[in-house]
């Protein structure tokens, strides 16, 4: 039989791991009961049924500072609990030991002899004697103060978490209003509502509306919606916004103003951060009857004519592309009339691409569907109808959401304006 030099290793029996032939290593490995009680890494202590303090190891009286012969005999546990502490344990943990037998993970706060607090976690259990009398009571107690700091650490850190938070949702919040009419003017003879829709309290998005005067009776309105969440898409929405107001100043004409928003993103965006936006814009020329509405659309979903015969039905502007992506953009116009009883919604897409369910979005279709029952209606009445639709998808609505409506009241109904932009 071959045998090899390491075959003749002294060792013991399975599962045992090799250690050193040294008597003081072998020492440490004698250690009494008496040694693992008094100095365990926690802290030990025994009580009399009444609190009276009973046996104690030299770890808690280490922790707290007191001599033996000072609480042996002399003092009870809940002397040693803060004035919380003995009210927790009178109202809580006496009555669910007595019940119980047991009770742990107890966070309680010791009285050092130096008047210092030291953070403990505490289990205590009912110790009973040969006739099943209560006799004693056993308790372990943990040092918790490294548990406690990091519980502080994790308390200002959500604390300054949360003011960080409030202080971007009210930045937000602030420029979001910025970016917003402040509130919409009245026009003859015609009902306006408006509402806008935060998909995200933290998150700036990217739409838009306004209502405005032009010369003599005209009137100019747009809703728009830029590539994009945040500061950057803030700039362009307001660059767009006061673009259009100018152009429509100058030449109200909607292919027009379209014209010179597109020269303007594409010139100032153009090659370094492309940014482009659709906008529907619209030129209204009111008269007795009700009132003539030019649209032009720039790549923007199409507007809804809630019709006085009931019913609704799209506004198609066909071949409009969107504004700022091309140097030479086309657009196209639509021509129409508003008779009292008929109201015009414009929106953004952020109601089109809701979810309903799961990845089910919340199609143009779908939308026309839930409008034609509301016809005929006001514009009130009809922001009210699709805020509520809104609110009923919940986090299923991930875009901001611009609405717009105008609409002619019926004979001896007062115009009115409304915005409701929170």
């Amino acid at each position: 039989m071959i045998r090899h030099a390491d075959d003749d290793r002294t060792g013991g029996g399975p599962g045992e791991a090799d250690q050193p032939d040294d008597p003081a290593f072998s020492a440490l490995l004698e250690d009494s009961a008496e040694d693992l009680y008094e100095h365990a890494p926690c802290g030990y202590l025994s009580t009399l049924m009444d609190g009276t303090i009973a046996k104690i190891n030299g770890t808690l009286l280490d922790w707290l500072g007191y001599r033996r012969d000072e609480l042996v005999g002399r003092r009870r546990f809940t002397d040693l609990l803060s004035i919380g502490g003995r009210i927790y344990h009178e109202t809580h943990i006496a009555p669910t030991l007595r019940m119980h037998g047991e009770i742990g993970g107890l966070a309680l706060e010791l009285k050092a002899a130096n008047g210092t607090r030291l953070p403990v976690l505490v289990t205590s259990v009912i110790k009973c004697g040969p006739d099943g009398t209560a006799q004693l009571i056993r308790t372990t107690i943990f040092d918790a103060r490294d548990r406690r700091a990091y519980e502080q650490e994790l308390l200002r850190a959500r604390q300054d978490a949360d003011r960080e938070r409030d202080r971007v949702q009210k930045l937000a919040t602030t420029l979001r209003r910025t970016l917003l009419p402040p509130t919409l003017p009245k026009v003859p003879g015609i009902d306006v509502a408006a509402y806008y829709h935060a998909a995200s309290a933290d998150e700036v998005g990217g739409d838009f509306y306004d209502l405005f005067p032009l010369k003599g009776d005209t009137w100019g309105f747009f809703v728009g919606d830029v590539a994009g969440k945040g500061a950057p898409a803030a700039a362009v929405t307001s660059l767009a916004r006061y673009t259009l107001r100018a152009a429509a100043a100058s030449d109200p004409d909607p292919i027009a103003a379209l014209t010179i928003l597109n020269t303007v993103l594409n010139h100032e965006y153009h090659g370094v951060d492309p940014r482009f936006c659709t906008v529907i814009y619209g030129r209204l020329i009111p008269d007795a009857k009700g009132c003539t509405v030019t649209l032009a659309s720039g790549g923007h979903p199409p507007a809804v004519l809630l019709s006085v015969a009931g019913g609704a039905r799209f506004l198609d502007t066909p071949g409009g592309q969107l504004v700022g992506a091309l140097p030479g953009a086309h657009f196209a116009t639509v021509e129409f009339r508003l008779d009292p009883g008929d109201t015009l919604l414009l929106y953004t897409d952020g109601l089109t691409e809701a979810r309903t369910t799961g990845s089910v979005r919340h199609s143009e279709d779908e939308l026309l569907t839930f409008l034609s029952p509301l016809a005929p209606t006001t514009a009130a009445a009809v922001i009210g109808a699709v805020t509520d639709l809104l609110a009923g998808f919940g986090e299923g609505v991930e875009d901001d959401t611009a609405l717009l409506a105008l609409g002619i009241p019926l004979l001896d109904a007062p115009a009115r304006s409304t915005n409701c932009t929170p």
